[in-house]
């Protein structure tokens, strides 16, 4: 059974990446987490990423970049303000303006430095640098 399939897609892509794989396979194909992979696709951590519906739930088939150091899912999901994005900015990630964080808002999901743009807030997702 599984309780979050975000971290589990996270944690995969974590560890193909240590291990030095460049393809994995992974399911369930939420749409959710297709949006998270879409962002760490704009951002260059991954070279792609399609749906492989083969079965109830699909799955993702991802190729991975050679520029993932580190990622995770930030538990509990916490909502921030925009105004308070630096300082989770702090906690995540290692240095300013390397990595991203991936967060869920109104307007969709999208890394933190858009939503600065944009003035949005929302709930925090994942980090990757």
């Amino acid at each position: 059974m599984r309780h979050d399939p975000l971290n589990d897609i996270i944690n995969s892509i974590k560890s193909a990446s240590r291990t030095g794989n460049r393809t994995i396979e992974a399911e369930p194909a939420a749409r959710l987490i297709g949006r998270v992979l879409k962002v760490m696709q704009d951002y260059n951590y991954l070279r792609s990423f399609e749906v492989v519906d083969e079965s109830k739930g699909g799955k993702f088939k991802i190729v991975l970049s050679d520029t993932i150091n580190n990622c995770g899912v930030i538990k509990p999901r916490f909502p921030v303000k925009n105004s308070l994005l630096e300082k989770y900015e702090a906690r995540y990630l290692p240095a300013q303006d390397f990595g991203i964080l991936i967060l869920t808002t109104t307007k969709g999901v999208m890394s933190h430095i858009e939503a600065r743009k944009q003035g949005l807030g929302g709930r925090l997702l994942a980090y990757v640098y």
